[in-house]
């Protein structure tokens, strides 16, 4: 076990002093972090054998997720937001449903061992964009403003929407959706997703705001406890969230947008330090990831879930 942590802590340190010469090249992070996972897993040098299980997993990326939604649109720049909201709107409402359908028909030529409604939940789980995977691109300065909020927008509410979508094919692919009960299951799973998450995420920041200006003007909030309250109450907004039947993420990514909003002068000194407590949970994640999960599954990829992948990431997504 230590062993492990002291490659894993090593990693860290190194690419903690080279980062910013990478994020200017072509090399996204993330992709970095899961090779070295695969290089130093039991499929690689087998140097690094963390005994994780994959609920474990699951609830690390899951909390890393959640505080990158809610540190990156508390940055969001609502001025220019508000003047090209219609680049996330078209994502939303035209890009993600036409990407949910290409990639449906190029896996029904693709996978014919599996059945309709089990290409359909392929399809929908591969069409959202990641909010990790994108924060190179949306704090990149030299892509324009407005794609970057776009991005940054629609990054942050297409989990939420596809997850209501999923669960009707689940629920169609194992036979327990009724063909006249799949319209208003589809309702309600949307509206208890969206609707439980966003008034979760809203009435939490708002409290949560209200507080830390309260005991900021006091001069209670020191600077050792500076980097706690975002990462503590992006958390809050996830896990309250999940429990009411909501979507977390979209309760992180509407307390985000909110807590930019009301409180732009508590905003700075507060988030840096929860970025990079998201940035190295992202780190570890997907080092876990690329050892626990792809480096072991390499023998079972085909041609066909390679081409898919491969097409999925590309023209599918485009």
């Amino acid at each position: 076990m230590y062993e492990d942590l002291a490659i894993m802590a090593a990693f860290v340190f190194l690419y903690s002093i080279v980062s910013g010469g990478l994020e200017r090249t072509p090399v996204n992070g993330a992709l970095v972090f899961i090779l070295v996972g695969i290089a130093l897993g039991p499929v690689g040098l087998g140097v690094l054998n963390l005994n994780i299980e994959r609920e474990g997993l699951r609830t690390l990326a899951e909390l890393t997720l959640a505080l990158v939604l809610f540190t990156d649109a508390a940055n969001a720049n609502l001025g220019v937001l508000k003047k090209s909201f219609h680049i996330p709107q078209r994502l939303l409402l035209i890009g993600l449903p036409l990407t949910i359908l290409l990639g449906f028909g190029v896996g029904v030529l693709l996978f014919d061992t599996l059945t309709l409604f089990e290409v359909a939940i392929v399809a929908t789980m591969l069409a959202p964009t990641d909010a990790a995977l994108g924060k190179a691109v949306v704090t990149n300065d030299s892509v324009p403003a407005n794609i970057r909020e776009g991005l940054n927008v629609e990054s942050g509410l297409n989990d939420g929407i596809c997850v209501p979508i999923l669960f009707v094919f689940l629920a169609l692919a194992s036979g327990t959706g009724a063909e006249n009960g799949t319209t208003a299951l589809a309702l309600k799973l949307v509206a208890g997703e969206i609707g439980v998450g966003l008034a979760v995420g809203v009435g939490f920041t708002v409290l949560a705001t209200w507080l830390v200006k309260r005991f900021s003007s006091l001069g209670w909030i020191t600077e050792t406890w500076r980097q706690l309250p975002v990462v503590a109450l992006s958390i809050v907004c996830f896990t309250v969230a999940q429990l009411l039947g909501g979507s977390g993420f979209i309760a992180c990514f509407a307390g985000g947008l909110l807590f930019g909003a009301i409180a732009p002068a508590h905003k700075e000194p507060l988030l840096m330090a929860a970025e990079g407590t998201g940035d190295t949970l992202a780190l570890i994640t997907w080092v876990l990831f690329g050892a626990a999960v792809v480096g072991q599954a390499l023998g079972s990829f085909s041609w066909e879930v390679l081409l898919y992948s491969l097409l999925s990431l590309t023209v599918v997504r485009m």
